[in-house]
């Protein structure tokens, strides 16, 4: 009996397949980004994020993953900002047990950012329970603090352009992305070779506290940021906006409430406004509350980050060490008694308290108080997406539905959008030219208008494929 021919066919690795991209949130929309990558061997989530805003939006944080949970290797997480790291408890809860990637300091604000969220959700179960506001019986939260400890011990940090092996054969690089502190973009090499990358969200060149973003050096696919696709920051006229809309309210003997998220958007708030005290615009008699626990506990990760002159902060910012980071004194209030007693204060002030969208948070109770006033104003300092108290307030809403009634709004509404956090359209393209082309770039994180109008200026200026993905699609990584 002779011996059978070798079949090479049989003992050759078979070549590895594309890896597939699922758009799972964060298209059409500024929230709940989620991107599945899955090759042969891995399958590994880019952001977690929950959605915020519409209704029909916010339903879909109870709806599970189109994959089990526990088949989901890893989750790579680009920033601590709740509509990018929100859902890990629902994910951990519906069975997740793999390593979360972040950095350093991410992983220091997600533990805030995550507590704060399972916080609020358990106290507005029990709120709408107690008075009956809620249309389930009874009202449940999303996740609850036993979801956010298992959670935790799965973080896993990674340092900054180091690149360390997720599974045999794909890997993961983050870059600084300048956005909030410890936000990153992130690479992934997958185990046929292709590349993938994310932009996370992107800050601004001009971040008073951060160092720009680490420049965009290529991959075969780009999934970038297009919050404001179709729109352009003008700082100094925001600016000098803030500083009028502050010095007109408190000429009329009114407040001035600033819903401002807790991480970063905070710390460049009241760094502006130690600008404006130093000038004397803020008059040193007028007091600057912050009434936000998650702000206060972020506010001492940004200090511990001056304090070791990490590497992301802008020099002057490390030099000039932690104080530069809030006008003194401020007054902080981290219990509820503390929070009721400015709603008790007559006179002049402002108040900077989270959410900054007001979706929930303390500012609500700061916003059924003062909006009714027209001698208070309401300043919006960032992205407000659609569905939101803060985008119906720059609307023109003429009343706010709050703890089940409605407000009337007399106060005066500012919007100054040159505090956000994000890069504009004009901001973005310069972070794109100088890299080689993608194969293709997916516009996500924006509302429509917005990706429509940077996917178009990507092909107009810089020659790209850019594509605007739909909800639930699924592409080849080539």
């Amino acid at each position: 009996m002779g011996v059978a021919p070798l079949d090479r066919a049989a003992v050759t690795p078979a070549k590895p397949r594309p890896a597939l991209l699922t758009f799972l949130g964060g298209v059409g929309t500024v929230t709940g980004s989620r991107f599945l990558v899955e090759s042969d061997h891995t399958r590994v989530l880019l952001d977690c994020g929950l959605f915020q805003g519409l209704a029909d939006l916010r339903r879909r944080n109870w709806r599970p993953l189109p994959r089990v949970a526990a088949d989901v290797h890893a989750v790579v997480v680009t920033h601590a900002h709740l509509d990018h790291c929100g859902y890990l408890p629902r994910l951990v809860r519906h069975g997740f047990r793999g390593p979360i990637l972040m950095t350093a300091y991410t992983a220091r604000l997600t533990e805030i950012v995550l507590r704060d969220s399972a916080h609020l959700q358990m106290e507005a179960a029990q709120h709408a329970n107690e008075h009956g506001w809620s249309k389930h019986r009874p009202a449940k939260p999303l996740y609850d603090n036993q979801d956010v400890e298992r959670t935790l011990k799965l973080f896993d940090p990674v340092p900054v352009g180091s690149t360390v092996e997720i599974e045999a054969g794909t890997t993961l690089t983050l870059h600084h992305a300048g956005h909030i502190l410890g936000s990153a973009w992130a690479r992934l090499t997958l185990e046929d070779g292709h590349t993938l990358a994310t932009s996370g969200d992107l800050g601004r060149p001009g971040h008073p506290l951060l160092r720009p973003a680490e420049p965009f050096s290529g991959a075969d696919v780009l999934l970038v940021e297009s919050t404001y696709g179709n729109r352009r920051h003008d700082d100094e006229t925001a600016r000098a906006g803030f500083a009028d809309v502050i010095t007109r309210t408190l000429a009329r003997g009114g407040t001035v409430v600033i819903p401002a998220f807790a991480l970063d958007r905070t710390e460049v708030v009241l760094h502006e406004l130690s600008e404006l005290r130093r000038a004397g615009t803020l008059p040193a008699d007028v007091p600057v509350f912050v009434d936000s626990p998650m702000a206060l506990a972020a506010l001492d990760v940004y200090r511990d980050a001056v304090a070791a002159q990490a590497a992301e902060l802008r020099p002057e910012i490390a030099g000039h060490g932690a104080a530069d980071l809030h006008p003194e004194p401020f007054l902080a209030a981290r219990t509820v008694q503390e929070s009721i007693a400015i709603s008790e204060r007559e006179g002049p002030a402002v108040i900077v308290s989270s959410a900054g969208m007001a979706t929930g948070g303390r500012v609500l109770h700061h916003l059924s108080r003062l909006l009714p006033d027209p001698r208070n104003a309401v300043v919006i300092v960032g992205f407000a997406a659609a569905g939101t108290r803060s985008r119906e307030l720059v609307d023109g809403a003429r009343t706010l539905k709050m703890f089940g009634e409605y407000l009337p709004v007399r106060a005066g509404i500012a919007n100054v959008p040159h505090f956000s956090a994000h890069a504009d359209a004009a901001q973005i393209i310069d972070w794109l030219r100088e890299a080689p082309a993608p194969h293709t770039t997916y516009l996500v994180h924006g509302e429509p208008d917005a990706a429509d109008a940077l996917r178009s200026r990507i092909d107009r200026e810089l020659n790209w494929t850019a594509v605007v993905p739909r909800s639930g699609e699924a592409v080849l990584v080539r």
